[in-house]
């Protein structure tokens, strides 16, 4: 490997300026339960911002002699970090946005594993405890900003897409950002980067100040989706489950861009939330878009919606296509209700407490062969049931397609066997099939894409 490696020694800035001695016990701890490979993988991510690349085992193997360290004084902590990537410096400096990320990769490993996960009393089964258990990190976080108006959109879409749909997720991002919306995405490349670039230069021209790009992650997820470089506020939820509800909580809209199987996940999610019978006279705007290349993709996921879920779900959002002012108009008249109704009911605005997030959406599900093959893939659930059960079946393609673990499990036993429906299954294929013809399962560049995944219909 021709890039330099960096050895140097980085000092903290904001809270986590120290550390108890269990705590750096915990973060060095190589054994099963020890939070040190966790704690390695996620650094390396975020010191490795600039790469181009979906694949774990690649970014492990490229960096195998990154170490990061505690040094422990009495003046407070710093990091050691060893052989790290060379692009994360400018003149031997770490880059302060990376510096920020990689201390926030400390605050939310440590939260999670010391006030979340060690705590029994926590009711991990009950559907409060959990909507407050993503409360709680994102507060730890610093993610909220009380008494401010709705101003938050969140933006989905696909790490792996072409030069033209991105530079159209940045045309969005700079019409939000001209009327003064921050953004909040999966923090990743491709559509997760784009609206944060355009945002970012439109509130450069309205000289506004205290910019918000959030960023929310995983633990499986961040290797593969390294925080771009914009991510001024980075958030590791503890797994995906969280990571989706954090989204839903804390953001005030949601725009689609196209994407593959992590995209439909989303789509899924927030359409089960939105056919809760509880949540049918919530305002929550959501808009599909993307530039006429990606006509023929909506018009796709707009069909398969109809089949599936119905046409209550596909009235829960709208398309626009080509024409980003119309979609920054739309968000902002949305977020408008969003307030009004906030106002009416007393809710807060920096957290949406009263949708209700059914537990089929809040159980983390593990993506092997087992829970794979045992989904009920069947259009006689009730559709918000219907759309958790898809919504698991694109995490599990997901992990198979990026996620260390899911890769490790497809390389030991084969694609995943999915089972439901014949003619359900049948438009899952087709669905999933365009999806790799049109190169939204992998990066471009990543070789022939060899399905992770068997869906076969029930006779």
């Amino acid at each position: 490997m021709s890039e330099t490696l960096i050895s140097t020694l980085v000092s903290p800035s904001g809270s986590m300026s120290v550390l108890s001695n269990n705590e750096v016990k915990q973060l060095q701890d190589t054994s099963k339960g020890g939070l040190y490979q966790l704690f390695r993988q996620c650094s390396l991510a975020v010191l490795n911002c600039d790469e181009h690349s979906d694949n774990p085992y690649k970014i492990l193997q490229q960096y195998q002699s990154f170490d990061i360290r505690i040094i422990q004084e009495h003046r407070g902590l710093k990091l050691q970090l060893i052989n790290a990537p060379g692009n994360a410096f400018v003149d031997g400096q770490l880059i302060k946005g990376i510096k920020q990320n990689l201390f926030a990769v400390v605050r939310d490993i440590l939260y999670v594993a010391n006030e979340i996960r060690q705590h029994a009393a926590v009711n991990t089964e009950s559907s409060t405890n959990i909507t407050n258990m993503v409360f709680h990190v994102l507060r730890h976080a610093n993610a909220f900003r009380p008494k401010v108006h709705p101003d938050t959109v969140v933006c989905w879409g696909g790490h792996s897409i072409g030069e033209a749909e991105y530079k159209y997720t940045k045309r969005v991002g700079y019409q939000l950002g001209l009327r003064g919306m921050n953004i909040c995405t999966g923090c990743g490349p491709g559509a997760m980067k784009g609206p944060m670039k355009g945002a970012n230069i439109a509130h450069a021209k309205q000289r506004i100040t205290g910019s918000r790009f959030i960023g929310l992650t995983e633990p499986g997820i961040i290797a593969a989706e390294s925080p771009n470089p914009i991510v001024n506020e980075l958030v590791i939820m503890p797994d995906i489950e969280k990571r989706l509800e954090a989204f839903v909580r804390m953001g005030h809209g949601i725009i689609v861009f196209p994407g593959g199987p992590g995209t439909f996940e989303e789509i899924l999610y927030i359409l089960g939330i939105l056919l809760h019978p509880s949540n049918r006279d919530i305002p929550f705007p959501v808009i599909f878009t993307g530039p006429g290349s990606a006509k023929s993709y909506f018009a796709d996921i707009h069909q398969f919606i109809g089949k599936t879920l119905g046409l209550e779900a596909q009235q829960r959002y709208k398309i626009i296509i080509d024409d980003p002012q119309t979609v920054a108009r739309e968000i902002k008249y949305g977020l408008e209700e969003v307030t009004r109704f906030r106002r009416q009911t007393g809710d807060a605005f920096y957290y949406n407490w009263q949708l209700t997030v059914d537990n089929e959406f809040q159980q983390p599900f593990e993506p092997n062969h087992e829970n794979m093959a045992d989904l009920q893939l069947s259009k006689q659930l009730p559709a918000y049931k219907l759309a958790a059960n898809l919504r698991r079946a694109m995490s599990g393609i997901v992990a198979g397609n990026v996620k260390e673990v899911g890769i490790a499990a497809i390389t030991e036993h084969g694609p995943f066997k999915l089972f439901g429906d014949p003619e359900l299954t049948e438009d899952i294929n087709q669905l999933l099939h365009s999806f790799v013809v049109n190169q939204r399962m992998k990066l471009p560049g990543s070789g022939d894409y060899e399905p992770c995944y068997e869906i076969i219909g029930n006779h």
